[in-house]
């Protein structure tokens, strides 16, 4: 028989701090990495754009550089903490190159503009499960990217049952 030869595949996953983008990664290591493969996982989290953060009161009065900087401080955090829990999974899985990417701004447009640049082989995303109204208030990330992006787009809902673990 021929022996097969893996073909270099580049998986963008997009993670932030919800369960629901940690268990697509889970998942997408489980049932699209393959052991043999040279598949290289691409982590991707968007972290949110430092804006003009103005005083509750309505005076218009902008936030002390010292709270600005703790803000700045607090996603630099945030950034560092899901970078780390995802590597560590992709580490306990086993063998598979992993590489990451913190970008500053909005996930739809990060995630978009990403896949443009990296052209991955699929870009695979969790799911909030939002119902209609939720989603119509909110957004959907995962919708906006699957009419946006040029790759396939793998949107992996977490089971009801594991929800709740």
């Amino acid at each position: 028989m021929a022996e097969t030869v893996a073909r270099e595949r580049k998986i963008l996953v997009a993670v932030d701090e919800s369960e629901e983008s940690l268990y697509a990664l889970s998942w997408c290591l489980e049932n699209v990495v393959s052991e043999n493969s040279k598949d290289t996982l691409v982590l991707l989290y968007a972290k949110p754009l430092r804006s003009a953060y103005t005083a509750l009161d309505g005076t218009g009065y902008l936030f002390s550089s010292d709270i600005v900087a703790t803000m700045e401080r607090h996603n630099n955090e945030m950034a560092d903490r899901v970078m780390a829990r995802a590597k560590k999974i992709c580490h306990d899985f086993g063998e598979v190159a992993v590489e990451t990417r913190v970008e500053n701004g909005d996930a739809r447009d990060i995630i978009c503009s990403v896949a443009q640049k990296l052209v991955p082989d699929v870009l695979v995303m969790g799911s909030h499960g939002y119902g209609l109204i939720k989603r119509a208030f909110l957004g959907s990330v995962s919708y906006h990217c699957a009419q946006n992006v040029k790759c396939p787009v793998l949107v992996v809902k977490r089971p009801k049952t594991s929800r709740n673990n």
